[in-house]
């Protein structure tokens, strides 16, 4: 595994940031150069007010970036990629966990996430990693392995882990770890 100093590591959290006992906060207590990229509406996520953030925090980054993104974080990354290709090209690569199926939940009209979608099935211009639970609750099981397909990425079944939110109850998630360190080591 290469050592996180070598990287620009960026924590994306999902709807609702991720609180005191989610594995995101506790991964970027353990390691002090995670740096979460803050969002002005946690609870109310709009796509063009993440991405201006998303794009602030890549333009400041000194070395190669290395995404750590959950839940509606996921679908920033796959559209904030293609909507700004050069940028990009500064991308290392992204840990997605939990990927949610916006084809489905923008749809819905109480579904405070908007903009974030349509799910974009082509590659992605950077490495990738998918880390999906066969119970989540914002995406099917098969829907979230297409996806990890259509963008070339790395596919981890993770077993029954829900939506890997504070519910879960994952503490400092041990076993993402370890994924994230064998992502890492194609990088």
């Amino acid at each position: 595994m290469q050592p996180f100093e070598k990287f620009s590591v960026l924590v994306l959290p999902g709807r609702e940031g991720a609180g005191a006992g989610h594995w995101q906060t506790l991964w970027e207590m353990a390691f002090p150069e995670f740096v979460r990229v803050q969002q002005s509406d946690w609870v109310h996520p709009v796509y063009s007010e993440w991405e201006k953030q998303l794009t602030i925090a890549i333009r400041s980054a000194t070395k190669p970036v290395l995404l750590i993104a959950h839940s509606a974080a996921t679908s920033l990354t796959m559209r904030w990629a293609f909507d700004q290709p050069e940028l990009a090209r500064r991308i290392a690569g992204a840990f997605l966990v939990a990927p949610t199926d916006r084809d489905v939940l923008e749809g819905s009209s109480n579904n405070p996430v908007q903009g974030f979608g349509p799910m974009l099935l082509r590659p992605l211009p950077f490495k990738s990693m998918v880390v999906a639970s066969r119970n989540d609750p914002y995406v099917s099981f098969d829907r979230a392995r297409i996806f990890a397909n259509a963008w070339q990425a790395t596919w981890v079944d993770a077993g029954n882990k829900g939506h890997f939110d504070m519910e879960a109850q994952l503490g400092v998630w041990p076993q993402g770890l370890v994924a994230l360190g064998q992502f890492m080591s194609s990088l």
